[in-house]
């Protein structure tokens, strides 16, 4: 993956990533350095899960990509992009430094984004809504034994798969698709957050945590969650009018969903994005 010169990086107003599980053995470091040597920003919000303590703690993990990706977004910093973590329930010893700064990033517990069409946005992680799904066990996944298992399958499905020339493909996401109760704790986790952002009176709400890139309206409320780099590898991006785009990110790029938030709608999924475009 080569790096992408300045003139040829795309721009954007906002990125957000989270779950990113930097120490864990399936983060997929590699696609996230390529993402963010291909963009540019005004504002990178780091939505919980960067760093995967749980899972350092039991087993030490540490390939040079993920430093590579610490070193990347402290660049960006030193460089004038603004950069506000939200620490999740994965590296929420982080959450000690809410409302300071480490290293010229911003710590926020939550945090309010205006976009350029002046709609405004609730960050959180998104674990706070554990306790309002039955089913919290199924989303506070990572770490997971099961969960373990999926992605160990996922990892030797994708080997395979490039010996033949495939691109990458999430059988983690696809399983978790085809479970009943995997689908309500997902749409029970949506509904507590529409919810939370309503109380909030705030226009949309920006969350990771589960591992379920989403981009939808509902009761016009935007629901938008950037997914993970695990699984999925998504961020979410905002445009110059204030549009919110998924962007899925591996050996191809494709727009995954997009939302123009004055029409409140959410278009379907709808074709290929070039990061030099």
């Amino acid at each position: 993956m080569n790096k992408a010169t300045s003139s040829e990086k795309q721009h954007y107003p906002a990125v957000w990533i989270s779950d990113v599980h930097l120490g864990y053995k399936d983060c997929r470091a590699d696609y996230l350095l390529d993402f963010l040597n291909s963009i540019e920003c005004e504002t990178l919000y780091l939505v919980g899960d960067i760093v995967d303590l749980w899972s350092m703690k039991r087993n030490f993990f540490w390939h040079a990509s993920h430093y590579q990706v610490l070193a990347c977004i402290q660049a960006k910093a030193e460089q004038g992009t603004r950069v506000i973590y939200i620490p999740g329930n994965h590296d929420e010893t982080f959450r000690q430094y809410v409302n300071n700064s480490l290293f010229g990033i911003e710590v926020h517990q939550q945090f309010i984004h205006t976009t350029k069409a002046n709609k405004r946005f609730l960050l959180v992680h998104g674990d706070d809504f554990d306790s309002a799904t039955r089913y919290n066990k199924l989303i506070s996944i990572a770490g997971d034994a099961g969960y373990d298992l999926l992605l160990f399958l996922n990892r030797w499905t994708n080997r395979i798969r490039r010996l033949y020339g495939g691109n990458y493909w999430s059988l983690a996401s696809w399983i978790k698709a085809r479970v009943h109760k995997a689908r309500e704790a997902i749409e029970a986790f949506e509904n507590a957050a529409i919810h939370e952002a309503k109380k909030q009176g705030v226009d949309g709400i920006i969350c990771g945590h589960i591992h379920h890139p989403q981009l939808k309206v509902v009761d016009g409320i935007v629901y938008c969650n950037d997914g993970d780099w695990i699984e999925n590898c998504t961020a979410l991006v905002e445009d110059k009018n204030g549009r919110i785009t998924l962007l899925h990110w591996t050996e191809t790029q494709t727009i995954l969903n997009c939302a123009d938030i004055d029409q409140q709608s959410a278009a379907s999924p709808f074709g290929k994005h070039n990061k030099a475009a």
